[in-house]
């Protein structure tokens, strides 16, 4: 097991999106107030909600899957695992949390390492091997080290408010003069792209930091190809599951180690890079562990 990796490709890629989104906000604010629209109700729904996810996300993801925490006296395997790859990762340890789902998956949620949760659902400890177990653990360790929750949480809150305003905006525009009714109409429409923007530079965002993750687990375990076993099992399932369980659980694709909805020609707007190009990934981490 190696020393946990240093990622400057992530600090870059994280700096330069916000930055770009920084910049993209400043100019929405501005057009806003030129155009007559106050958005202050926007930022008030947006920072309650946000307010919500970032102090209880745990909480709300557990509840969402049915998971609970669990005594780690009942999953000896577990908790030994999860202590030796903490000790790797110089982490605090999280909490366990086992989802009573068929489908095989897992995630970590969270707003700092000290107040995390790392949940695994029953169909992911049935059909994985130990070793694919581990590394989808290690994986998950690392979105916590790397503090994902909080960037991702940061980096949306203005584009919720752009989402709210294009969402209650025509309501603004109801009863007022012509010249003003127009341009709150354009700054809508202004808000609708600052939004579409903001959500492809944002999931553009969350597909390197699940390289970032995967790139973590194969240095703390030493096995990248165990990984990418877990990925393949985990995608095969998604297959065979039934429609209706694909909705219920897309829901938190953001959160699932693999998603079930998105990939192929549809990658730009996906969360997650596509199987295929996270196995070359691996094999690629691969070669450098090889290396002397």
């Amino acid at each position: 097991m190696r020393r946990y990796p240093a990622d400057p490709g992530l600090a870059v890629r994280m700096f330069i999106v916000l930055t770009l989104l920084f910049l993209l906000y400043l100019g929405f604010f501005v057009i806003m107030v030129e155009a007559g629209l106050d958005p202050l109700f926007a930022l008030i729904i947006a920072g309650f909600g946000l307010g919500l996810q970032y102090f209880f996300s745990d909480q709300l993801a557990l509840l969402a899957v049915g998971a609970r925490t669990v005594d780690p006296a009942r999953y000896p395997e577990l908790d030994a695992m999860l202590t030796r790859l903490c000790l790797a990762a110089d982490l605090p340890r999280p909490r366990l949390a086992i989802a009573d789902l068929d489908v095989p998956n897992a995630f970590a949620a969270g707003r700092d390492p000290r107040h995390s949760v790392v949940v695994l659902t029953r169909g992911l400890l049935e059909r994985l091997e130990p070793e694919e177990v581990e590394a989808v653990i290690a994986h998950e360790l690392s979105h916590i080290r790397n503090r994902d929750v909080l960037v991702i949480t940061l980096a949306t809150f203005f584009s919720l408010v752009a989402y709210y305003i294009v969402r209650f905006g025509p309501y603004l525009t109801a009863g007022r003069r012509r010249r003003d009714s127009g341009n709150a109409f354009l700054a809508i429409l202004v808000a609708l792209a600052v939004w579409l923007i903001s959500m492809l530079l944002i999931r553009a965002l969350s597909r390197y930091r699940e390289y970032a993750a995967d790139r973590g687990s194969a240095y703390l375990t030493g096995r990248p190809m165990a990984l990418a076993s877990a990925l393949v099992k985990i995608s095969e399932e998604a297959v065979r599951l039934p429609k209706e369980d694909l909705r219920t659980m897309s829901a938190l694709n953001a959160l699932f180690i693999f998603p079930f909805r998105g990939g192929g020609l549809f990658e730009l707007f996906s969360t997650h890079p596509s199987l295929e190009n996270r196995l070359r990934y691996l094999e690629k981490v691969a070669r450098e562990l090889e290396r002397p």
